[in-house]
């Protein structure tokens, strides 16, 4: 499959449009302090050739004096607030949830019955750096699998407040000290919805703040860390649930388009809870600041919004549909995105590296390459969204990272699978497991996901971490890295 799949490409000319951004910030926060102390000294030094008449030239340079500390408090009070990643959670299913690759082929038998579906999703699943140990929900562990509201119910049910049980009490936080609650889940939205449910569940206050996101796919957990930043923003001295999950029960697909079946062998079972606080006394024991949220929309374009549907085949049988286009489609929204996160998060040295590239061969038609910026000089940590084997191995390659910066990706999808938009947080805990995250360390999380969106979120660390006694990692750590082969036989 993978040959058929074009490479994702950052090395194609960009649009005179997209670097429009970068020298707008380049000007305004490199070298906007230039012109300010140059017309602030200039002032300076003629006021002081004046004659006053009397007037003490003491006094018009303690006035001058006085107006250029004013205005850097008053740039300092109009910056937005930080806000402080307090702590989260990520739900580990039940080991008797565990689906290994010679059950699940098995099991699969039963519900085809078609040779030729089979043989197709046993060689996805050879080549998908899968392992024995990611979870399907019980309800699909049955022949024929059943897909009912009530067990799709029950899933997200358990997934949604066992974590949030965990959450809470790492964080010693009260249900009642929630202000902002906002939940994600792709293709699951019941009624009443899911903030709904944790809100009765907790007993939540009447006037918490919630939001119930659908239809998002990969990308919405950052989708949901930028609203809940948002609402904080406007809401001083507040905490900021989040719950990021997909159901699996009402999305395993029983037909034979290929297309469709491929997301039989990648998705499965997970969920992470984060809190966000804008308190200033939560800093001390907040794990990470939010430096920046990059979110990008292809949806304008027909065919990075239909390359993941939601929809049924010829049969009416319902599943994820993925168009061979989507790595093509993938690679043009993430040049998009890391062109407009750039000029927030790159060094002024890589900014103008890039700038004068682009002004070479715009501008003097210099055959010069196009210039790709080194982020691993802006970030020592990547969380690149766990797809599969194909997006990880893309990306590393279109970033030019290192094999060690992609393997939180690599063993969260080999122990976990694709948790849709939960997998960034199990990637971040595997660093914090290896200990690996270091007082001003920042870490880069790049997710993906129906419509089509790429969103970013740079964060930095607050202290050094040490390996946490739970988590999902706590009882396998030790085993990983593990040396995957590019093809299992099963």
């Amino acid at each position: 499959m993978k040959e058929t799949m074009p490479r994702i490409s950052l090395s194609k000319p960009m649009k005179l449009e997209h670097v429009k951004l970068w020298y707008q910030l380049l000007v305004e926060y490199a070298f906007g302090f230039i012109p300010t102390t140059v017309i602030t000294m200039t002032l300076l030094v003629h006021a002081l050739s004046l004659d006053f008449s009397g007037l003490s030239l003491n006094l018009v340079f303690s006035c001058w004096m006085a107006v250029i500390p004013l205005a850097i408090i008053i740039r300092y009070m109009s910056r937005p607030g930080n806000i402080y990643l307090v702590d989260y959670a990520c739900y580990v299913p039940p080991a008797h949830w565990r689906i290994p690759h010679g059950f699940f082929i098995e099991h699969c038998k039963f519900i085809f019955q078609d040779e030729k579906s089979i043989n197709f999703l046993r060689k996805i699943l050879e080549r998908s750096h899968i392992g024995d140990e990611t979870c399907l929900p019980p309800s699909l562990h049955m022949s024929p699998p059943r897909e009912t509201l009530s067990d799709a119910n029950a899933e997200v049910q358990g997934t949604m407040f066992s974590t949030i049980d965990a959450l809470l009490k790492k964080t010693g936080l009260r249900p009642q000290d929630i202000d902002v609650l906002v939940v994600n889940s792709g293709t699951f939205s019941p009624t009443p919805s899911l903030t709904a449910a944790i809100v009765n569940k907790y007993e939540m206050r009447t006037n918490i703040k919630s939001f119930n996101l659908s239809g998002m796919g990969c990308s919405a957990g950052l989708v949901s860390i930028s609203l809940a930043r948002d609402v904080l923003r406007a809401n001083p001295n507040s905490n900021a649930l989040v719950f990021s999950t997909e159901v699996i029960t009402t999305n395993f697909y029983q037909g034979t388009e290929r297309e469709m079946l491929v997301t039989n062998c990648l998705f499965r079972v997970g969920g992470a809870a984060i809190l966000l606080s804008n308190k200033s006394k939560e800093r001390k024991r907040a794990k990470y600041s939010l430096l920046h949220i990059e979110r990008t929309h292809k949806g304008a374009d027909d065919e990075a919004y239909n390359c993941i549907v939601h929809r049924e085949d010829s049969y009416d049988l319902h599943g994820a549909f993925l168009s061979k286009d989507l790595i093509s489609v993938a690679g043009e929204a993430l040049k998009t995105n890391i062109t407009n996160l750039g000029p927030s998060v790159l060094p002024i040295s890589e900014q103008l590296l890039f700038s004068l590239n682009f002004i070479g061969r715009k501008f003097f038609n210099l055959k010069l390459k196009p210039y790709i910026p080194n982020f691993k000089k802006a970030f020592e940590h990547f969380c690149i969204h766990a797809g599969g084997r194909t997006v990880i191995s893309e990306l590393q390659k279109s970033l030019n990272l290192t094999e060690d910066l992609v393997e939180p990706s690599r063993m969260t999808l080999h122990r976990f699978g694709n948790t849709s938009s939960s997998c960034l947080w199990y990637e971040l805990s595997y660093l914090e497991a290896k200990g690996r995250m270091k007082r001003n360390d920042r870490v880069w999380q790049i997710a993906l996901g129906a419509g089509f969106k790429c969103n970013s979120a740079a964060w930095k660390c607050l202290r050094d971490l040490e390996a946490p006694s739970d988590g999902p990692w706590v009882s396998c750590i030790d085993r990983y890295p593990v040396k995957i082969q590019d093809l299992v036989e099963l």
